[in-house]
């Protein structure tokens, strides 16, 4: 049976899941850990709560500025 291995996404959206449970970021993290060990997300990662708590549940991960843009081999080509 092929296991699940999940990724940033899934858990952030685990993270939802514990918040709207009423959950604290600590009881949703040691569940993560718990569940996916090595797969989970960090403790700091749990910070996500805060952005839950101000309204945001976009998990998607936001360009930053500063932060290196990549590209395919197709436009370093060109």
């Amino acid at each position: 049976m092929p296991s699940f291995e999940p990724n940033k996404r899934h858990l952030r959206e685990l993270l939802i899941y514990f918040f709207n449970l009423k959950k604290s970021a600590v009881e949703a993290h040691r569940l993560l850990v718990e569940a996916h060990s090595e797969a989970a997300l960090s403790e700091r990662s749990c910070e996500w709560f805060q952005k839950f708590k101000n309204g945001e549940f976009d998990v998607e991960d936001k360009e930053r500025s500063g932060s290196v843009r990549r590209r395919g081999i197709g436009s370093i080509i060109e």
